[in-house]
């Protein structure tokens, strides 16, 4: 991580918008981008030293009680493959390890093969007692 700067911080609502993009995220909305970062319960960025550019993210979002998704975990595409998701998840984790009520339920979308990622950290597949959906709009 010499080459890095990871923090517990939100990215500019800009650079988040960017990031998604060049991580093939669906695209987000300005003004709710800057109302969804600025509630993030706890955040993580990681900047390349050279330069400060974002090039990883991860965000746990929730009512900060009984429920909490892990959300926008990337990492961008030039810099995947050297374990920087692995570090936001880690991050994340620990923060809920140390500050969420263990009956608290933690979930997150994974797309494949992120999916080995997150199954390192304990989570599991839902299926087939449950599945994960959404409103489609």
């Amino acid at each position: 991580m010499e080459n890095y700067s990871i923090r517990i911080d939100i990215p500019e609502v800009d650079e988040y918008l960017a990031l998604r993009k060049v991580c093939g995220l669906s695209d987000r909305g300005k003004d709710a981008s800057k109302i969804g970062l600025s509630n993030s319960i706890h955040s993580v960025i990681i900047r390349r030293s050279a330069d400060q550019k974002l090039v990883g993210m991860g965000r746990l979002i929730g009512d900060g009680g009984t429920a909490y998704q892990i959300v926008d975990i990337a990492v961008h595409p030039s810099e995947q493959g050297k374990g920087l998701a692995k570090n936001i998840m880690q991050l994340l984790m620990t923060h809920i390890e140390n500050e969420v009520d263990p009956q608290a339920y933690v979930n997150l979308i994974a797309d494949c093969p992120a999916d080995n990622l997150y199954k390192q950290f304990g989570f599991v597949e839902t299926t087939p007692e449950s599945l994960g959906m959404y409103l489609k709009r």
